[in-house]
């Protein structure tokens, strides 16, 4: 895909959303014009993207009540949008969210409650696919190790609760933290983020490449 509209939801705080939001979308900005929308009232995305320091950083504009607004006039000026949604679909943002986007994304945690809270966005989907069909969305592990058996068990069980799950997943690094503290992505943080490139970038390729 030349061009992508991506959202990234769960609503379960502390899943990683942000983290992954921030670090893609940065990702995206090495192959094309992107911008960042933080349609997440908390502004996570908003925050770190005020303290940009380097070049070569997305464009961060926080949505409001604007979601759908900001995504038409995204598509419109950019190759590349990605929208880090609220955790709750209270608000409706998700929802318009969701009808406007090609591809979602939602981060899970190794924790059975954390897939528990995850399986509302299989509704959340199901949803938006009757206003948009051609939504694709999948599950992404977050904090995964490869040495984990809970990691391993979440894995599977994910493969059987209504989303496809990708093959690559962020692992257990302590570079996003370090690098958004820094006002950073991992692509910016040198040799310190290496390996958390490495795992944008295979999750990147594996959504983009997506027959």
């Amino acid at each position: 895909m030349t061009s992508a509209k991506i959202a990234v939801a769960n609503l379960k705080g502390g899943c990683g959303k942000s983290t992954l939001a921030i670090n893609l979308a940065a990702g995206l900005a090495t192959r094309g014009s992107t911008v960042l929308l933080d349609a997440d009232p908390q502004g996570t995305a908003e925050h770190w993207g005020s303290q940009e320091k380097v070049k070569g950083m997305p464009r961060v504009v926080a949505t409001g009540s604007e979601v759908l607004k900001e995504i038409r006039w995204a598509q419109s000026t950019h190759e590349y949008v990605v929208v880090d949604c609220p955790p709750t679909l209270a608000s409706g943002y998700t929802e318009v969210t969701l009808e406007q986007v090609d591809i979602l994304l939602v981060p899970v945690l190794p924790s059975p409650p954390d897939l528990w809270s995850s399986l509302h966005m299989v509704e959340a989907v199901e949803q938006a696919r009757k206003v948009n069909p051609e939504l694709r969305a999948y599950f992404v592990r977050n904090q995964s190790e490869a040495k984990s058996a809970l990691s391993h068990a979440m894995r599977e069980a994910l493969k059987f609760c209504g989303l496809p799950l990708l093959e690559n997943s962020l692992g257990r690094r302590a570079a996003y933290r370090w690098a958004a503290l820094e006002g950073l992505s991992v692509y910016h943080f040198g040799a310190r983020g290496k390996k958390a490139v490495s795992d944008i970038e295979s999750i990147i390729e594996e959504v983009l490449n997506h027959e």
